[in-house]
């Protein structure tokens, strides 16, 4: 760093810089090279260098940014993402950008529904006044949350008090009112027009007046494995259970990391913690398989530096399922102690997959119903020493240099569970469970 007054004059370069007009995406932005060419709404994070946990959040906001509502968790997330007096999350040239509100750890799951639902209210409302606006009943399609279909003739288009044009754009926002892609250039099209035509009328002026809420939002709810896997586990498996259209991230650090580095049950076997000074002696929870079990929940295990392509499936897929998804995402941390150092974590994360230590998956009950197994194992067999990748890392070294004794046994335990794990996965993705 540099003392600010050596840096005054750069302060033109970057006025010029933020105002360049932003170019249309060339390619398709749920691809590797077209999501990078999507502006990223998460910039200057207070995250530590090499941060496993920030990538993925700018990812994102690359991909939804522009409609999406966070409810964050205590917790790193909330220190990168909130340090007053800045904010990373940020808006594009248009004024959109991610809404971000931080909870408490223990209820952070039940905020994001509380979120979630309060934003479905007012859609449906707009969907009832938009419906009566074209003499129609959709009523009990509301109420039973099902997709709004309907029959309307050229000739009861007509008769409409609208022009066609809205009239066709109101249907078309009806047909797709929980269709993410397309939301909101199906929203400005409506907009314009009732600039156009709203008048005195009153129903017209009153969608107009929420017109905030033709976009569909994209909910997620962010948090790391201390609040995911412990203190607000109970209300994370209610939020699942409830069925509803809200997406679930979990930064898995292994660890309290902002607290300091205490041991949580998403802490493998043998990893030196907090709380577990002498190495874990429990293996770490599955939360993914405990979520499957719901058969309706979208889940997937994801590791950047492994696969960036499979990562960003899971994202696309979790945010299009229209249900509950929960995306746990493997996060490399400074508690670790890599010793390849901090710039080496997405090398990390590959290291880890290669090695068998983390499994990437992903569990879509859409394809249950299209008769296909829902299950796909996305790692390979593998091929790279477990111990060399423990080794790797002071979190497990230390356990070999304290406790000689014991490390051992640990080091033999922990690598049979994620073993076990493994064999269970590829059961799954062959069927035979």
């Amino acid at each position: 760093m540099k003392p600010l007054e050596t840096q005054l004059d750069e302060a033109a370069k970057w006025d010029y810089a933020v105002a360049l007009p932003v170019k249309a995406n060339p390619m398709n932005k749920n691809t590797v090279k077209g999501s990078q060419f999507e502006e990223p709404m998460f910039e200057f994070s207070g995250a530590c260098s090499g941060c496993g946990e920030t990538p993925y959040a700018k990812l994102i906001t690359q991909l939804y940014g522009d409609r999406m509502m966070v409810a964050n968790a205590t917790g790193c997330s909330s220190i990168w993402g909130a340090s007053a007096p800045s904010m990373p999350y940020c808006k594009n040239q248009k004024g959109h950008g991610p809404a971000w509100a931080n909870s408490l750890f223990e209820d952070n799951a039940e905020f994001g529904l509380g979120m979630y639902l309060g934003v479905k209210q007012m859609r449906d409302r707009l969907a009832m006044d938009i419906a009566s606006v074209m003499n129609l009943d959709i009523s009990e399609q509301l109420a039973k949350c099902s997709a709004i279909t309907f029959e309307c003739t050229d000739a009861e288009m007509e008769g409409l008090s609208i022009s066609p044009e809205l009239a066709a754009a109101f249907r078309e926002w009806l047909a797709n009112k929980e269709v993410g892609e397309g939301t909101r250039e199906r929203a400005d099209k409506i907009i314009a027009l009732l600039e156009a035509e709203k008048g005195n009328e009153v129903v017209l002026n009153e969608i107009y007046k929420n017109k905030d809420f033709l976009v569909k939002r994209s909910q997620w709810i962010f948090g790391g494995d201390g609040w995911a896997y412990d203190i607000g586990y109970g209300g994370l498996d209610h939020v699942l259970a409830t069925g509803e259209d809200v997406n679930v991230f979990v930064f898995d650090t292994e660890v309290y990391s902002n607290t300091g580095g205490q041991s949580s049950k998403a802490t493998p076997t043998a990893a030196i913690a907090k709380f577990a000074a002498s190495g874990k002696k429990t293996k770490k929870k599955d939360l993914g398989m405990m979520a499957m079990s719901y058969g309706y929940v979208y889940v997937a295990q994801i590791s950047m530096g492994a696969d960036k392509n499979q990562t960003l499936k899971a994202i696309a897929e979790a945010e299009a399922y229209p249900g509950p998804s929960l995306i746990i995402a493997y996060a490399p941390c400074i508690n670790h102690g890599i010793k390849a150092g901090m710039g080496m974590t997405q090398n990390e994360m590959k290291k880890a997959v290669d090695c068998g230590y983390w499994a990437m998956y992903r569990f879509n009950p859409t394809l249950k119903e299209e008769g296909k197994n829902p299950f796909t194992l996305d790692s390979k067999e593998p091929t790279a020493s477990f111990r060399e990748y423990l080794m790797g890392e002071v979190r497990y070294a230390s356990l070999a240099a304290q406790f000689p004794d014991a490390a051992e046994a640990l080091f033999e335990k922990t690598e049979k569970d994620a073993m076990e794990r493994l064999e269970k996965y590829k059961k799954l993705a062959s069927g035979d469970c």
